[in-house]
Parts: C-alpha cells; sequence; structure tokens
C-alpha cells in the first residue's frame, strides 16, 4: 500500500515538474504587472502582508515577492551580517525555493483575460457553485445560524466535535493575519471600492466552502478507534472511483495532499509564525534581538495543543476564536461609532469608488483578483483545507455540515474585513502621508494597527496580543489539515512524525529570513484549489441531488429541533 502512494506521489511530482519546465520564470511569463510585482501574494504572503486554512486557510498582499517577505524579513537579514554556515546554507535553499517558486508562479498566475490563472480559476468555481446550489449561501443562511447554535444537535450522530466546534476549528485557520493585513493593503493599492468587491467575493465564496465541506463529510472515514478521517483527499478518490474515474481521482487526491502539506509548514505555520513576530516586536522590542524566543513560546504552545488531534484543536479553538473575533470586532464598532457621522459618505466611497470607470482596473480586477486570493487564503473557499476540519463534525446529514460551514466566509470577508477595511476609509489610513512608509513595505498590519491607536490610544498593544492569538490559531489548525493529509499519504501510524515536524517548522518560523521558502508555502496553498475545484465541480451533482432531498425534508418540518 504505502509502495503504491509513493508511486502516485512520484507520478504527480514528475507531471507537474514536466508541464512548467518550459517557462522557469513567472516574471518573464505572466506578462502581468501585479503578479510579476507579487508572485508570493498569496494570502499566506497575502496573509503575512496580509496573513483559510486556512484556511486555509490561506494573509498577505500585493506587491513584490521580495516584498511579500516584508521589509522584515530584510531587517532579519541585514547584509552587513558576516556570512557563516548557517546563512550560507540558508541562502543556498532559498535560491533552491525561489527558482520553484518562479515555476510554480509560471502558470498559477499566467494571466487569462486579465486575471491570474489561479484567481480566475476560484472565480469560476464560485460562481458556478453558487448558481449550481441555487443561492444556498443566502437561503441556507438562517438555517446554519440555527445549527451552529446547536438546535438539530443528536449525540448520537457518528463525529468527533459539535457543529460549533467544526465551525470554529476551521475558522480559526481562516480568521487571522488577512483580516487585519490584507484589507489595509488592498484598499490601499485598489482605493475603497476594493471594499465592495471583496465583499461579493465572499457571498459567493460561500457557496464554494457548501459544496466542498458537504462532500467532505459524505466521503469521510470512520476508524475502529472513532477517529474521522475526511477532506479532498477523500472525496477526489472515492467519489471519483464512484464515476469510473479513479485513476484522475487519485492523482488529484495525492497532488491535493501533497499541496496541503507544503502549505501547511509555510504559510499555515512559519509564515505565521514570522509575521505575527514582526507585529508583536514592535510593543516588545527586547524579541527583535531574541526571536528565537517568541519561537520557543510558539512551539511549546502550539505542541501541547496539536499533540492532542482535533478533539483537542476544537475545544481550544472554540475559545479563541470567538475571543479574539469579539476583541476585534468590538474595537473596530468603537471606532465606527465615534465616527458615526462619517459612515455614510464612507459607503458612498466605496461604491463609488468600485463602480467608478477610472478605478475599475484597481476596484474590480486588480481587488476582485486580491479578493479571490483571500477566498483562498482567508477564508480558504475553494482551497478544500475546512473540508478536512468539517468532516470530523457529528452528523448524519453531510449536507447539514456544508450548510454549517458557508457561514465562514461571511464571518471572516463579510464581517471581520469589512470592519477592517471601513476604518481604514474612515480614518483615511489608506491615503495618509503619515502613514505612507508602512503601504509602501507592505506591512499592513502596522498600517491597520496605528489607525486604530490613533482612535483608541493603546490600542496598538492589544492588536498585537490579537495578531499572536490569530497566528496561534491559524497554527494548530493548519496542523490539523497537513497531518491528515500526511496520514493519507504514509498511514495512521506517522501522525506523531508530522506533528514533530510541524513543530520544528513553528521554531524556525522565528529565526529562518528565506523570504522564498515561506513564499513557497503561500504558492502551495493557493495550488490546492487546482485539483480541489476541478474534482469539486466534476463530483456537483452529487451535491446538488443530497441538497435537494435535505432541503425538502427540511422545509417539510422533517428535522426537529434538539431544543
Amino acid at each position: 500500500m504505502i509502495q503504491q502512494r509513493f508511486f502516485w506521489i512520484l507520478a504527480v511530482l514528475v507531471a507537474v515538474w514536466q508541464s512548467g519546465t518550459a517557462s522557469p520564470s513567472y516574471a518573464q511569463d505572466a506578462g502581468d504587472p501585479t503578479v510579476a510585482a507579487e508572485p508570493a501574494d498569496s494570502e499566506a504572503t497575502a496573509e503575512g502582508a496580509e496573513s483559510e486554512s486556512s484556511d486555509t486557510n490561506q494573509a498577505n498582499e500585493e506587491s513584490e515577492p521580495t516584498a511579500s517577505g516584508d521589509a522584515a524579513a530584510a531587517a532579519d537579514d541585514p547584509p552587513e551580517e558576516p556570512a557563516g554556515f548557517f546563512r550560507s546554507a540558508e541562502k543556498q535553499v532559498d535560491n533552491a525555493f525561489g527558482e520553484f517558486n518562479g515555476f510554480l508562479a509560471s502558470w498559477m498566475f499566467y494571466p487569462v483575460f486579465g486575471f491570474p490563472l489561479a484567481v480566475l480559476w476560484l472565480i469560476i468555481g464560485a460562481i458556478f457553485f453558487t448558481v449550481r446550489m441555487k443561492f444556498i449561501n443566502l437561503r441556507g443562511f438562517k438555517h446554519a445560524i440555527l445549527v451552529t447554535a446547536g438546535k438539530y444537535d443528536d449525540p448520537e450522530d457518528v463525529g468527533e466535535v459539535s457543529h460549533f466546534q467544526a465551525l470554529t476549528a476551521a475558522l480559526s485557520a481562516t480568521v487571522g493575519l488577512g483580516n487585519i493585513a490584507g484589507v489595509a493593503i488592498a484598499v490601499s493599492v485598489g482605493g475603497p471600492g476594493a471594499t465592495f468587491w471583496m465583499i461579493l467575493a465572499g457571498l459567493l465564496g460561500m457557496s464554494s466552502k457548501f459544496t466542498e465541506c458537504t462532500l467532505g463529510q459524505k466521503y469521510r472515514e470512520v476508524r475502529p478507534d472513532g477517529r474521522i478521517m475526511g477532506g479532498a483527499m477523500f472525496y477526489l478518490s472515492k467519489g471519483l472511483s464512484e464515476m469510473g474515474m479513479a485513476p484522475l481521482g487519485k492523482f488529484l487526491a495525492i497532488f491535493f495532499a501533497i499541496l496541503c502539506i507544503g502549505g501547511s509548514f509555510g504559510g499555515g505555520n512559519a509564515f505565521q509564525v514570522n509575521q505575527s513576530l514582526n507585529a508583536v516586536q514592535e510593543t516588545i522590542p527586547f524579541l527583535e534581538q531574541n526571536r528565537w524566543l517568541y519561537g520557543l513560546i510558539m512551539t511549546v504552545l502550539v505542541g501541547i495543543v496539536i499533540i492532542g488531534g482535533i478533539r483537542r484543536i476544537a475545544k481550544t479553538a472554540e475559545k479563541i476564536v470567538p475571543f479574539m473575533c469579539g476583541v476585534y470586532v468590538l474595537a473596530a464598532l468603537a471606532i465606527l461609532l465615534m465616527n458615526f457621522s462619517e459612515i455614510p459618505s464612507a459607503i458612498g466611497t466605496i461604491v463609488a469608488g468600485a463602480f467608478n470607470p477610472d478605478a475599475m482596473y484597481g476596484g474590480f480586477i486588480g481587488v476582485l483578483v486580491q479578493g479571490f486570493r483571500r477566498a483562498a487564503f482567508s477564508n480558504e473557499a475553494g482551497v478544500g483545507s475546512a473540508a478536512i476540519a468539517h468532516s470530523a463534525a457529528k452528523t448524519d446529514y453531510p449536507v447539514r455540515e456544508g450548510i454549517v460551514a458557508l457561514l465562514e466566509p461571511f464571518v471572516d470577508t463579510v464581517v471581520v474585513c469589512t470592519m477592517t477595511a471601513l476604518v481604514i476609509v474612515i480614518t483615511g489610513a489608506y491615503e495618509s502621508p503619515e502613514l505612507a512608509v508602512y503601504r509602501d513595505s507592505n506591512n499592513g498590519a502596522a498600517l491597520t494597527s496605528n489607525a486604530m491607536a490613533a482612535q483608541i490610544t493603546g490600542f496598538q498593544y492589544v492588536l498585537a496580543i490579537a495578531v499572536m492569538l490569530f497566528a496561534y490559531s491559524t497554527m494548530i489548525s493548519w496542523s490539523y489539515y497537513g497531518e491528515r493529509c500526511w496520514a493519507y499519504l504514509f498511514g495512521d501510524r506517522a501522525s506523531m512524525s508530522y506533528r514533530i515536524v510541524f513543530l520544528v517548522f513553528v521554531f524556525l518560523g522565528s529565526i529562518v529570513s528565506s523570504t522564498n521558502v515561506l513564499d513557497f508555502g503561500d504558492l502551495m496553498i493557493l495550488g490546492m484549489a487546482f485539483p480541489n475545484i476541478l474534482g469539486v465541480l466534476l463530483l456537483s451533482g452529487k451535491v446538488k441531488t443530497d441538497l435537494d432531498d435535505y432541503w425538502n425534508r427540511y422545509k417539510s418540518g422533517e428535522f426537529t429541533r434538539s431544543s
């Protein structure tokens, strides 16, 4: 069995490598100046400068590949430092990853009708799923809230965690630095109109999340000890096998698993440590010269949780996620209330900017592109990572968990990201000359921090804590995603070896400044959308049949509430 796995892994890697060897430099081939300037503007890069999950999960944005590592990367790697063995080895690794990143980006960001290929693929998927599922993102919203609140819970249902725990575990991978940093950069680059297209991207992404998470439940496997194995790996291989496409399904499943593991080490781990440290050291200068200490602390804290598996991850996430979201949203609301009279004007500016012919490129093409990147890295809609967490939920109805999952892009993008955008627009931070240094260096976290601190004295300290919690929650959830993919490839007994390697990367994230190594993880997360959406498109008919059956039973009153 393991030999077969290795054969398939080798086949996938060879096929992917050969598909792009003719165009090793994305900067030369992509032809898109935005892309050429920012290959790793994935949301780990987009979420580091922006930094789903996740997603998945999946937080950084808009600028040069070298800038995606941040000014902080340059600060970590001063040119005057004597070249030692470690620095020399790091440089060689950095260069190797840089070449491979260029190969990945050459086809992932290839421009099609002005859109990078990966982003266009996400847009096509989101629109298709929204129409095919008859706008389940809107008509299923109320039911999603009731299910999440436990109104339909049954203790006898098979699974490891509740609907609410599955939702918060997935949200912990998606609500992250991208909500704080990436939004600020998006508004700075695309103007206030960016907010409109960002919200639209989030609403459409709800349908993608519903479809993939329903499949995650439908094709999950229950081990004899009660542990759940599920996610894109299983619905791609098992679902497509049912349709007579077993070889394609196996190829896509292993391709997805490899990308997810890479993303978990980079964008879902080391990048989170690196970027959160860059923000925290602004308020704790001691860490600037002792970065290893932050890495050691985070390694211990992450290890305490992930060694316990999904149950402990879920219990931790259900406490951290509501708290950190609550603190941040309340602060944003406080600022909006303090400037209540300016809200109508800000909304008018956003709408006008979105549809102004002079701003359409920046507001639509530029920012919708970044918005769907955020859907891949902030709310992870279409990436397939969240299906791993939702597959563990206790339910006998896969569609029910899919409906719960559609709340993620709404909370992550429509609520949290919009709050940040409104604060940036109302305070004028996106065009303030005093804050130009942060915009120029893509330091979105500092931009948001300064904008909020100008309204609430001392808030930068609260935000520093929030940033650390955002990074922490993202890492523990992505550890589970990567572990499930690792176990899929190498067997259940290999899980502990993955956790150990993951913890090593937690520490490395605090001391290694190699931009290309971090960007590699970001590109891997974005790449997950290719095998995932292709498989979900092919399997969408099964989801539509299950949805129609479930919805008819729900509307007829067949499902009774537990309280």
